[in-house]
Order: C-alpha cells, then structure tokens, then sequence
C-alpha cells in the first residue's frame, strides 16, 4: 500500500455547481475515510483547490478511485496531481 498526494485544482466559475455537488463529495470521501483509503482531505483557504492524502495500491487504482469522486463525475475539477509521498514523521509514517 502507497500514501499519495493529490492535488485537485478548481476553476472559479464552477463555483455553484461544486456546492451544489459538496454533500455527495464529503458522503463519498467519509466512506472512504472509514475505510483507510483516504488519511485527510481539506479544501485550499483560498478556494482553488483541495489536498488530499489516500492510500492505494497503485496509481492506477488511485485513479480509478479519484473518478469516482462526485466532484469529478460533475466535472468540476479543473486539474489533478497526483504524487506518491513517503512520510517520514508525524501521523502517518507508519503507513510506509
């Protein structure tokens, strides 16, 4: 199992529809924290975007996993990165 980083990157203009699609996408990411996959999520202060920190087995399985998102089916992520992270302190080293 592999810890990633992902960056999702969201374009102002699609503002309401991301709200209107918010309670789907924190439904789906709880489940997910529930069931280890994801470590923690939050939204950038500045609203352009979102950092979220999963576990997987592999990237491809980080992607197919990142499709399913509510926000992603919307539409309403402009980019993603993906980056594969190996803690070394803190809450999750122990994940590596």
């Amino acid at each position: 199992m592999s810890v990633f980083a992902v960056e999702y990157v969201y374009s102002p203009d699609q503002n309401a529809v991301r709200d209107e699609h918010r309670p789907a996408h924190r439904e789906w990411l709880g489940t997910l924290v529930e069931q280890g996959r994801v470590l923690t999520s939050g939204p950038f202060a500045d609203g352009t975007g979102a950092l979220l920190i999963f576990t997987a087995d592999t990237e491809n399985d980080l992607h197919s996993l990142v499709s399913q998102d509510p926000f992603a089916r919307a539409g309403v992520i402009s980019a993603v990165k993906t980056t594969e992270w190996k803690p070394v302190m803190g809450a999750f080293v122990h994940l590596v």
